[in-house]
């Protein structure tokens, strides 16, 4: 079903003419919009220019060398994000984002989980590529009031920026948009890039907080197109203030976890050189980027060279991916981070290396899949009470059901095919892919990818399909699906079993 008729079908076509009657009132806000749909709210204004903070790390137990052992406790926190206003979240180890945690490629990693958020949980080591059983899909949920230990031996070889959150079935977008979700980094055993750039991740988040300092919950829209936020917040807060030395190289691990937003970031006058993707490094360092691309749940490893003294501010820039209905919000020329370079000059660096690693040719598939992203709208007693269905081959998902089977180390072609006319960010469990091509639906048009690199989010634009270069190395269940959780939570996932 196209989008437009996605819209007007059932109970939604009343609701959706009012709001669209009432777009240009005066003094619309994007909460008040929301609110046409369900549930009115005053979004809050925050406040902004506090000092950049660096998300803590989580403590390794471990006694020996090569291991790793820790605990993580989701539970029902509150934050205050305005002074003085009390707001309810999640959090893990009563902090959100959640502690970084930091390892080693080989590492032998252990966590223990503990749930006391009042549901099902679980953790699932978004781009680690851990055991089937150890994934924290759906099939495998976490019951309130108990534990579950999580047990992997990363590989070596394997080193990049991950990150951790909930994956329970229908309620992933609520405990993520909530709180619950910290990154993982895998370093190698001896990193190319020389320590002096620094290692600082920017975990992007998306918040929408009410006068009373609630956090409404989804709507109809939201639904539809992903929940977007009324503040982007880094590292939990609002534009905060970084200030370096002139001269200062320093490298950002960017983290998209947002449910929905997709962000096309800039510095200004300060580039970016790209080192790395979801996978971890590209072959070589990609200097004088203007600007950088995360879907949602995608990463990326830069650094930003504040040559002179002077002030950058980490910003969005304006990106069309579509909308469904009325409301959608202005998300261009937001802050995400103001950095104050001073006029002390920092002492100078090594040049980054010239080559960071190789990433093979996969040659040509054994197998070609094809996977048809969809969406339609039914009766008032579907999925959430509004009959909303998101689809991948006109199937909606069902933890029981496998629909594709695969084997170990075979290499396969993955054609993802949008024909809606709004972007799907997809992302495969298990294993990094590279991305072959996209073709544009319409007219046939073939555009290869600036350069060859591992990831395991792709955005699949609106009209065109993704083709993926994909071999899955570890056998058991896996889930593929679109990483705007809303449409996560409402079907748009599968389940490939991959064989020994």
């Amino acid at each position: 079903m196209d989008r437009r008729s996605f819209l007007l079908a059932g109970a939604a076509t009343l609701a959706l003419t009012r709001a669209q009657a009432q777009m240009n009132m005066p003094g619309m806000s994007h909460g008040r919009m929301q609110g046409m749909m369900g549930g009115a709210y005053d979004a809050l204004a925050l406040p902004e220019g506090a000092v950049f903070r660096e998300v803590s790390k989580l403590a390794n137990q471990a006694t020996k060398p090569g291991a790793f052992a820790a605990s993580l406790t989701a539970a029902n926190a509150r934050a205050e994000f305005v002074p003085g206003l009390s707001t309810p979240i999640l959090a893990y180890n009563g902090q959100s984002p959640g502690p970084l945690i930091e390892v080693n490629e080989g590492d032998q990693v252990a966590i223990q989980f503990v749930n006391n958020i009042g549901e099902i949980s679980t953790i699932h080591w978004h781009g680690v590529p851990v055991p089937a059983d150890q994934d924290g899909a759906a099939m495998a949920p976490v019951a309130d009031g108990t534990e579950r230990a999580y047990s992997f031996t990363l590989p070596v070889g394997f080193a990049g920026t991950c990150w951790y959150h909930p994956h329970p079935h229908m309620k992933t977008a609520e405990q993520v948009y909530r709180g619950l979700a910290g990154a993982f980094i895998v370093k190698p055993k001896q990193d190319p890039v020389p320590a002096g750039y620094g290692d600082t991740v920017l975990q992007i988040t998306d918040l929408r907080l009410a006068a009373d300092g609630s956090m409404p919950p989804d709507t109809m829209i939201d639904h539809m197109n992903g929940r977007i936020g009324d503040h982007l917040l880094v590292n939990g807060l609002k534009n905060p203030v970084l200030t370096v030395a002139a001269g200062t190289r320093r490298r950002f691990r960017l983290l998209n976890a947002t449910n929905a937003r997709f962000l096309r970031l800039s510095f200004g006058a300060a580039p970016f050189t790209l080192l790395g993707t979801d996978g971890g490094y590209l072959e070589a360092p990609v200097p004088g980027q203007n600007e950088v691309f995360l879907p949602p749940a995608s990463r990326l490893d830069v650094v930003v060279d504040f040559a002179e003294p002077g002030s950058f501010v980490l910003q969005t820039l304006a990106y069309e991916h579509g909308w469904m209905g009325p409301g959608r919000p202005d998300d261009t020329s937001q802050k995400l981070l103001s950095v104050k370079v001073a006029t002390t000059r920092s002492a100078p660096l090594p040049p980054l290396p010239a080559r960071l690693r190789d990433i093979e040719n996969p040659g040509e598939p054994v197998v070609t899949r094809r996977l048809v992203l969809g969406e339609n709208m039914g009766g008032m007693g579907g999925m959430g009470g509004m009959g909303m269905a998101m689809t991948i081959n006109n199937r909606r998902f069902d933890m029981n059901r496998v629909d594709l089977t695969s084997k170990v180390g075979q290499l396969e072609m993955w054609e993802v095919s949008n024909p809606t006319d709004m972007d799907h960010p997809f992302h495969i469990h298990g294993n990094s892919f590279q991305l072959r091509e996209l073709v544009d639906l319409k007219t046939g048009a073939v555009t290869p990818p600036p350069r060859r690199a591992l990831l395991d989010v792709v955005n699949v634009p609106r009209g065109h399909a993704a083709r993926l270069m994909v071999r899955q190395m570890l056998p058991g269940l896996r889930m593929y699906h679109c990483h705007i959780l809303e449409h996560e939570d409402l079907g748009m996932m599968g389940l490939v079993n991959v064989q020994a």
